[in-house]
């Protein structure tokens, strides 16, 4: 394959005429925002959206992404001008667009000077992240920063050549104060609870750590609003950049697929400018608590119960775990009678029409969201996936057992062999913690309290309940006899 047939500012004409493509001069556009962890889901959402504020004629906003690890989306993306395809995938089949909100792509660890320039520059009003849970560098029990992590002790030892995504923000900000340049306003896009005020409360404490001055001038200047972003975003395959490549006429490195339903709620405070979202589809709010709240219970709890379980059922695809038996009546058991009386009200909004309509974007088969990707790092998102519905269900007085068998099914997936003793390549930053603790254990009493002792997932409180130990050590004990797929069976028919 040739330069000739790549995807490039040089080749954008010969795309296919279906092809959507950027809708104004790319060489007019400045940069407005950087992006810090510049992943598939950023490409299929915040940058799709500014896309389309770009075509309106606003030039002011294009995102010059950071990846803060590998250099691969920097490889792929460079040749290609920042260009990207997305393809929009469902039963009634695909849909083509070609997005050119990125300018250009850095790799923080080869060149930390460059992104620090880049974030000091004047233009940049708005540093965005989705840097996954992880990223934040925070005990997930307790969303507050973790003083221990390497990357923060490095960073505090060496604040001008930093490697975590709150090195990075507190050092630009410091230089932007020194040089009496106005701050950008943080926009957390990632799944956490409140994750505006989360990432607030870990820069302010790494900022008291390194300078209580810089600490107060942060407290006093810097928005940070909240966010609920909402998008199935799969892994690309090669069998997808084929799909891709003969549907677009061009062959792109990384393309993206994804699924018609999107949604991005902020809130409304950003001192510094932002662009017009709202006439490209982002609901801005007051408070997006409520909002936040419910996709992150019902979508990503849900979600990540039908991976573990679907997984160790031996499912490949979210797809695939929705047609098993069972499955589908049990997460609508699930959302329906534990998930849907710990959440808030939300006046004028349709819940029964929004579980219905998640049910049926698991469903989509053009979708092929795999099991294993949705299981990587369970241990940072258990907290606001599961563990805090079950801690409301406690506090209600009410049972809990579905949710129960997904915390239970998280800690079977964990020990790192599935039912048929294959092993699994379990992706998460405890993963190395869970071998340890459960060496030897076979039995759900013991597994669970090799688990139950990880108080940075569980904390003091879960752990010491006598009811959770045992709906959880319960439903343990149930998927080791019978398996997966057999006790869902049985949940989805109670």
């Amino acid at each position: 394959m040739t330069e000739q047939n790549q995807l490039s500012a040089d080749t954008l004409a010969r795309l296919g005429k279906d092809v959507q493509r950027p809708a104004y001069d790319r060489n007019q556009m400045n940069t407005g925002i950087v992006h810090l962890g510049i992943g598939a889901f950023h490409r299929a959402h915040q940058a799709v959206y500014t896309d389309a504020v770009l075509a309106s004629g606003d030039n002011r906003w294009g995102i010059l992404g950071v990846s803060l690890r590998s250099a691969d989306t920097r490889d792929a993306l460079q040749p290609q001008d920042g260009l990207y395809t997305v393809a929009v995938r469902d039963g009634s089949g695909d849909r083509f667009s070609v997005i050119g909100s990125i300018t250009s792509v850095l790799v923080a660890p080869e060149n930390p000077q460059a992104v620090l320039s880049a974030m000091v520059e004047p233009s940049v009003k708005i540093i965005s992240l989705t840097v996954t849970e992880k990223g934040y560098c925070y005990a997930p029990a307790t969303a507050s920063l973790d003083e221990s992590h390497p990357d923060i002790v490095h960073d505090l030892a060496h604040p001008a050549a930093p490697r975590s995504a709150i090195g990075f923000i507190v050092e630009a900000l410091a230089r932007r104060r020194e040089n009496g340049t106005e701050p950008f306003t943080l926009l957390s896009c990632d799944n956490l609870p409140a994750n505006g005020e989360t990432l607030k409360r870990v820069v302010l404490r790494f900022a008291e750590l390194r300078d209580p001055d810089l600490a107060t001038f942060i407290r006093e200047s810097v928005a940070f609003p909240s966010t609920m972003v909402d998008r199935i975003v799969p892994a690309t395959t090669d069998t997808d950049r084929t799909i891709v490549e003969q549907a677009t006429g061009l062959r792109d490195a990384w393309p993206i697929m994804t699924e018609p339903f999107t949604q991005w709620v902020v809130e409304d405070h950003f001192p510094s400018g932002r662009p017009a979202w709202e006439k490209v589809g982002v609901t801005f709010v007051e408070d997006v608590d409520a909002f936040e709240l419910m996709k992150l219970r019902l979508l990503n709890g849900s979600h990540s119960t039908l991976a573990y379980l679907g997984y160790l059922a031996g499912h490949e695809t979210v797809s695939d775990v929705m047609q098993a038996e069972g499955f589908s009546a049990f997460i609508e058991a699930m959302m329906d009678e534990e998930i849907t009386p710990t959440l808030p009200p939300l006046s004028g909004f349709d819940l029964s029409s929004y579980k219905a309509q998640l049910r049926e974007r698991f469903r989509n088969p053009a979708l092929r969201h795999r099991t294993w990707q949705i299981a990587m790092d369970g241990s940072q998102k258990l907290p606001q996936r599961l563990l805090n519905t079950i801690r409301k269900r406690i506090e209600q007085g009410k049972p809990f057992k579905r949710l129960a068998l997904g915390v239970a099914g998280w800690m079977r997936y964990a020990t790192g062999t599935d039912e048929r003793g294959q092993p699994i390549d379990v992706r998460d930053p405890l993963a190395n913690d869970f071998r340890e603790r459960t060496h030897g254990k076979t039995s759900a009493a013991d597994l669970l309290d090799a688990y139950l002792g990880m108080q940075q997932i569980f904390g003091k409180g879960l752990a010491d309940n006598d009811e959770f130990r045992r709906a959880v050590g319960g439903a343990l004990e149930q998927l080791l006899r019978d398996g997966a797929a057999v006790t869902v069976a049985k949940a989805g028919r109670d």
